[in-house]
């Protein structure tokens, strides 16, 4: 069988979809180089916005025309808007042949066994199938689920409460990730803070990160969405002592005012979140903060808007993600009036956006002059700065969401390959730098 692939939403979201994929690669499967060569396409749905639905839905539609203009048949829908909408999406879209959710997701290898679309025999590939087009970033999913009780998402209600994966399994996928190239790995969960918590006596996130450094070689280790009460003076100092670990955290704030973080349900408040920031630059002065943001939540008025807009200067944060709020099905803020215009919700995510690339270009101009390890991802591409020649990122920015670092010179060096350089240029999310010997 040839498999065509589309996965959607977060990375979260890619690391199952590689699992997936290793288990049918197991079972006979080839990934194909185009969809139009496929003879099943699997497409990992999201369902956490409005936008993502309606881009997981054309993907389906997209997937099924390949039914009739290719060799495809058979497409199969799996993840988080198969989770929640499954019953309606078999309703609506009879072109699509599989539907799976979270919980039905281990009957779906016997099935296509079952249909002939499959070999009986699991050969256990092991090494997750890498979908990308280099191996040297990976991702690792250290647990699902989430405890949190956020107002606005419906996480919880796609995959269900916070469940930590054992240490040892993790160790393991590490060094397997390794063997396959990774040189950067990005731990990734709803809230990494909350590792181990599920299990009474169990290892937290402090005790994951020595057993990861300690199991692998990887250079180097990020941590992705934390929430501040999960960050314990445990972490912290092995942020501050340990130079394969990023100097880098993710910590969703979602806004700033006492009215609308109690609104949102969220657990942090504005004098705490200001005590975590300061701390956490004194124990890591080389520290680079992410946060998230979200506009236009049900009761937010323009005194909140400014509000954030002013804790965002005054925090200084170096990356900031901001979306504007829609009601999401199920959720606590489903049944508050969405009573915040869509053009004033418009209006305010591109005021925060302003305001973050200010910040942003004047914090990476901090680094012009200094020398710095470029993590290469590919060649440049004809629109980038000229006299660039390969794209990567230094440890403060984050693959795919973060911006990145043009490196210049005579000829682009190879995907996955460190780069010592010297930064010569800071462009609003973007870093310029030249090789030195």
């Amino acid at each position: 069988m040839k498999l065509g692939v589309i996965s959607l939403g977060c990375d979260k979201a890619t690391v199952d979809t590689e699992a997936l994929v290793a288990r049918l690669v197991g079972h006979g499967a080839r990934v194909a180089p185009a969809l139009d060569d496929a003879d099943v396409i699997l497409v990992n749905t999201c369902g956490f916005i409005d936008a993502a639905k309606g881009e997981s839905i054309e993907a389906l539609l997209e997937a099924a025309r390949y039914k009739t203009e290719g060799r495809c048949r058979a497409v199969v829908a799996v993840g988080c808007l198969v989770a929640r909408y499954g019953d309606a999406l078999k309703a609506e879209l009879p072109e699509v042949d599989y539907f799976y959710g979270f919980k039905d997701l281990p009957a779906l290898v016997p099935r296509l066994v079952a249909d002939g679309l499959l070999d009986a025999a699991d050969g256990h590939p092991g090494l997750r199938h890498y979908l990308g087009t280099a191996p040297h970033v990976r991702y690792l999913k250290i647990s699902e689920g989430c405890d949190h009780t956020c107002a606005f998402c419906a996480i919880p209600l796609m995959r269900g409460l916070h469940r930590s994966r054992p240490l040892e399994e993790l160790v393991r996928e590490a060094q397997e990730l390794e063997r396959g190239g990774a040189r950067e790995i990005n731990l990734v969960a709803q809230d990494l803070g909350h590792y181990g918590r599920d299990v009474p006596g169990g290892p937290r996130l402090p005790e994951l990160l020595r057993a990861l450094l300690g199991g692998t070689g990887v250079a180097w280790y990020r941590c992705l969405y934390v929430y501040s009460a999960g960050i314990t003076p445990e972490l912290v100092a092995l942020l501050a002592r340990e130079p394969r670990l990023a100097p880098y955290l993710d910590m969703p704030i979602q806004h700033a005012t006492e009215r609308m973080l109690a609104a949102m349900r969220r657990p942090e408040r504005p004098d705490t979140i200001r005590a975590r920031v300061r701390g956490l630059r004194d124990a890591v002065p080389d520290l680079a903060l992410r946060t998230t943001v979200l506009v236009g939540f049900p009761g937010e008025t323009e005194a909140d808007h400014q509000a954030l807009l002013e804790f965002l200067d005054e925090l200084q944060f170096d990356r900031v993600g901001a979306f504007a709020y829609s009601a999401q099905e199920g959720t606590r803020a489903a049944a508050l009036p969405d009573d915040v215009p869509e053009a004033v919700k418009r209006e305010r995510l591109a005021a925060v956006l302003e305001l973050q690339r200010a910040i942003s270009a004047e914090r990476l101009q901090r680094l012009v002059g200094r020398e710095v390890d470029v993590l290469v991802d590919g060649p440049s591409h004809p629109e980038d700065p000229a006299g660039s020649v390969a794209v990567g990122r230094t440890v403060w920015q984050a693959d795919d969401v973060d911006g990145c670092a043009y490196l210049t010179g005579p000829a682009a060096p190879a995907a996955g390959r460190f780069v010592r350089a010297r930064v010569v240029e800071a462009l609003d999310y973007d870093l310029v730098a030249e090789p030195v010997a």
